[in-house]
């Protein structure tokens, strides 16, 4: 049955016990209404739109419930479906909202993929250009600045030794730069050798980085290790900018075919506020491995950041 005929139908339904009730009952109308007659039609009128309100409450709840699901969907947590209860057109637009859905999440998965393949091949250019191009001429400016201060007069070597340390702090800023671009001891010496620079990279006087990598970790896709390696990264960002955190607990662990990572800080944690980029960012790169992301914050502050790989 259409919408239409059921909305009809429960319409004529409540008329016509309302026209039943008053061919039959006891109650007549006077040419000019008395009070009491009055009052028994007013009762009459309201019972019969309650009556109608409720069936039509009843009718249409599934629309209801799929307006809610509409207004709160959210496709970087996927995964949400409505079950097709209700019959005729409503269960059929249940039926193709999930379908919607399941194609929506398909397609986003596909561009976020693509968009992200093509940001880890723009950083690697970036990071190959700063470390063979802008380093390897830092570094034969350093020489020159050293062998010319070795023959400069005295009035001049001091600045040109400020001159020369600063170059040299430009170089090793540079090459930081590009580590964190593209992490070459991801590739060389694997996930845990990474996450083991990655937290020594991030300890510093105001926060330092707890960190704990299993020994027996399975072997894993290059791909995966680099969402991994990202979603630390990320954490770590995070942490260090925005909560305030003195201490860090970075945890990689393999149980029961799913291999987890665990980031947690003591700082101020997210207090209510809304997902920025960073974190909507880590949930796209779970959702090209199929990984389940969480980010809570306790109720005595900090911040932890759990992703779960099944292998």
């Amino acid at each position: 049955m259409s919408l239409f005929w059921r909305i009809f139908s429960l319409n004529a339904a409540v008329l016509t016990v309302a026209a039943l009730v008053l061919l039959f009952a006891p109650v007549t109308v006077s040419t000019t209404a008395r009070l009491a007659e009055a009052l028994i039609i007013l009762a009459g009128t309201a019972v019969t739109l309650v009556a109608n309100a409720v069936m039509l409450r009843v009718g249409l709840a599934p629309l209801a419930r799929l307006t809610r699901v509409m207004t709160t969907i959210d496709l970087l947590k996927p995964g949400i479906r409505l079950v097709a209860r209700g019959q005729g057109e409503i269960a059929a637009l249940i039926t193709a909202f999930n379908s919607m859905l399941e194609r929506l999440e398909t397609e986003r998965a596909s561009s976020a993929g693509r968009a992200l393949s093509a940001q880890e091949a723009e950083r690697h250019r970036i990071a190959q250009e700063l470390h063979d191009e802008i380093g390897q001429t830092l570094t034969a400016v350093l020489l020159d600045l050293k062998r010319v201060s070795k023959a400069a007069p005295e009035t001049t070597r001091d600045q040109l030794l400020a001159v020369q340390e600063s170059t040299r702090n430009a170089l090793d800023e540079i090459r930081r730069i590009a580590r964190r671009l593209r992490p070459g001891v991801l590739d060389e010496l694997g996930l845990a050798s990474a996450l083991r620079a990655l937290a020594g990279e991030f300890t510093t006087a105001g926060m330092s980085v707890r960190r704990q990598v299993g020994s027996e970790l399975p072997v894993l896709p290059k791909d995966v290790e680099l969402v991994v390696y990202r979603v630390a990264q990320e954490s770590l960002t995070n942490a260090a900018r925005h909560s305030a955190a003195q201490h860090v607990d970075l945890v990689l662990s393999h149980k029961k075919d799913e291999l987890q990572l665990c980031v947690r800080d003591d700082g101020r944690g997210l207090r209510g506020a809304a997902e920025g980029a960073g974190i909507r960012g880590m949930r796209e790169r779970a959702l090209l491995i199929g990984a389940g992301l969480t980010v809570e914050s306790g109720t005595t502050g900090g911040t932890s950041v759990r992703l779960r790989v099944p292998t």
